[in-house]
């Protein structure tokens, strides 16, 4: 059985629901994994996290279980002037890096970029990692295209690159701007610029839309 979200909801990383993992907008489809701790995953990325058995209220049961979209290569490149406009969207309102945060107004990096997709139908994997791992690599950086940081083991922040070097990412308050930004991928420039430079792993391009197991 599936359910959809009829409110904004908090997906905590255990069943002591004393930190974010993720956050399910209205309308989203979840399945419940276990009932006691009340754990359940996001149908469109796959993704576990524990609910507030409070918040059970805001699920309602549905008939017709989540359909993955199919998206071309192609089309996706149309939407990528939509998806840029709905990140600089993001970042003309106050807003605050979020670990976990995936609605509007608060993000987190990889909670930018899913929203940024989804927000014309095209779905991507939930974390960094999951969204470098799913991506086609690219060497040649267009526009929508997703750049990402981290140690050589694993991306672990993710931006949306703009063209002429520039990539628009939310990044935290410790060496990041907290909240969004737009930022420089070269050696030189302001201190957040060349920090992030430093832990560049790669590009990637959206070519499909993610197809979930749930």
């Amino acid at each position: 059985m599936q359910y959809r979200t009829i409110a904004n909801l908090n997906l905590y990383d255990s069943p002591n629901l004393n930190r974010l993992a993720t956050q399910a907008a209205v309308g989203r489809y979840v399945k419940i994994l276990s009932d006691s701790p009340l754990q359940v995953m996001t149908c469109e990325d796959d993704y576990p996290g524990w609910l507030d058995p409070n918040d059970l209220k805001f699920l309602e049961k549905t008939e017709t279980p989540y359909q993955a979209p199919i998206w071309t290569a192609e089309h996706i490149g149309d939407r990528i002037p939509e998806i840029i406009a709905f990140t600089q969207a993001a970042m003309s309102v106050p807003n605050q890096y979020l670990w976990g945060g995936t609605v509007a107004p608060n993000y987190d990096c990889s909670g930018l970029m899913q929203a940024a997709f989804a927000s014309v139908g095209i779905r991507l994997p939930r974390d960094a990692y999951q969204q470098e791992a799913f991506l086609q690599p690219v060497e040649d950086l267009i526009p929508g295209d997703l750049v990402f940081f981290g140690t050589p083991e694993k991306a672990t922040h993710v931006g949306l690159y703009l063209g002429d070097k520039r990539y628009i990412h939310s990044s935290g308050k410790d060496q990041g701007r907290n909240g969004i930004g737009i930022d420089q991928l070269l050696e030189e420039g302001d201190r957040v610029s060349r920090y992030y430079y430093a832990l560049y792993r790669g590009a990637g391009r959206a070519i499909a839309s993610y197809l979930p197991q749930c």
